[in-house]
């Protein structure tokens, strides 16, 4: 979906792109499962739509 990896924090990594909105970005939490809501999140602060998301499944 175009994300690079901007850096690293413990078991947290960021994640961010450029748009022709502006820069984009997300921390993912790595572990090996996440939680429905924690996804949601994530998709949200990437501004990524769910449905666009599950496409790339």
């Amino acid at each position: 979906m175009g994300f690079e990896i901007s850096g690293r924090s413990g078991s947290h990594v960021r994640l961010s792109k450029i748009t022709p909105e502006g820069k984009v970005g997300t921390v993912v939490p790595m572990h090996k499962e996440l939680k429905i809501g924690s996804l949601k999140g994530v998709l949200k602060l990437a501004k990524v739509d769910e449905d666009e998301f599950f496409k790339y499944l």
